[in-house]
């Protein structure tokens, strides 16, 4: 079996470009405007695994070399993250983030949604001032493929009436667009060759489908105490994903609709365990990981094409952690 790597060894070949990044993305909170400068300074303890700016740096790497671009790039697409992220807090009434209080919770609705666009301002300002137009190009393109994805997921979820196709596009634009962009503009940094470019772009939307489906299955397998959220937290909110998808298409009608009843009842413990047992009956799960595979499969062949390195290695390594991960 294949020993796994962990991710901070994964950021090895660029840990000093990391390192910068960190310094970089902090200067480029700062405000003279003190409830601004208060909220970014409480953003910034709110410590994630940076896999997007990572994403941006191996992909410079890989396709050319790290530039001052690439750091911008790294910038932009990690304060359009943190944006969404705090937006979507708004969205959800979440009282954590990264196991502190949200912004929300702590500043209330208004300030949250306002910070978020402060945020995204920044990115886009950044942008306009290294003359970088071609990442505006790309990170306008993002934010309207993640809005209409999550547009899209909630109307489904209403009508609770999702296929795959759907759940495809859902996933590719609420998720893998964003790692698609960071590879694009990583790789768009560091050298003018489309091949190259596309293949990291391609790359990265295959990452962010395996990632999205990994996540997917963990509500149906994962340990709360390990995923941080609690087991079939998805189906109590009523999102229809990939194992639950399978499922109902190879159950017979009646079984099936008795399940999208227990899902439209909001789901108490024991219509829960129905649901689950339901998805392990009809091997959902199982064809969720055969499509997580396939997809990693995928992104990995896309950057076949480029000379062996620590970034290439990496950047393999990374599809692996991404589909082996617990939570």
């Amino acid at each position: 079996m294949k020993k796994k790597v962990s991710l901070s060894e994964i950021s090895l070949p660029i840990k000093h470009d990391l390192d910068m990044f960190g310094t970089l993305f902090k200067n480029s909170l700062k405000s003279k405007v003190g409830i601004v400068d208060l909220v970014t300074k409480y953003i910034l303890k709110q410590k994630g695994k940076k896999i997007r700016p990572l994403l941006v740096l191996l992909s410079a790497k890989v396709a050319g070399g790290i530039t001052d671009r690439s750091f911008r790039g790294a910038t932009l697409v990690e304060l359009l993250h943190t944006a969404t992220l705090v937006h979507d807090d708004v969205v959800d009434n979440a009282e954590k983030r990264r196991g502190l209080p949200s912004i929300n919770a702590v500043w209330k609705n208004k300030i949250a949604v306002l910070m978020g666009d402060y945020l995204l301002s920044r990115g886009l300002t950044i942008a306009v001032e290294g003359k970088d137009f071609d990442f505006l190009g790309i990170i306008t393109n993002t934010v309207k493929r993640m809005s209409e994805g999550e547009l899209l997921q909630i109307n489904k979820t209403r009508k609770l009436d999702i296929d795959e196709e759907t759940y495809f596009r859902i996933i590719s634009d609420k998720t893998a667009s964003l790692l698609s962009t960071c590879c694009e503009i990583g790789g768009g940094s560091a050298t003018d060759n489309e091949i190259y470019r596309n293949a990291l772009k391609n790359y990265g939307e295959y990452l962010g489908i395996a990632f999205q489906i990994k996540d997917d299955i963990l509500d149906y397998v994962g340990t709360s105490s390990l995923i941080g959220k609690p087991l079939g937290a998805d189906i109590q909110e009523k999102k229809i994903t990939l194992p639950l998808i399978y499922s109902l298409r190879n159950a017979d009608k009646k079984e099936s609709a008795s399940i999208i009843k227990i899902i439209k009842k909001g789901s108490k413990k024991e219509g829960l365990k129905e649901v689950l047992k339901f998805v392990n009956k009809y091997n959902g799960i199982e064809y969720a990981y055969k499509s997580a595979e396939e997809y990693s499969n995928k992104a990995k062949n896309e950057i076949q094409i480029f000379p062996d390195s620590d970034s290439k290695t990496s950047l393999l390594n990374l599809v692996d952690f991404v589909t082996n991960r617990e939570k």
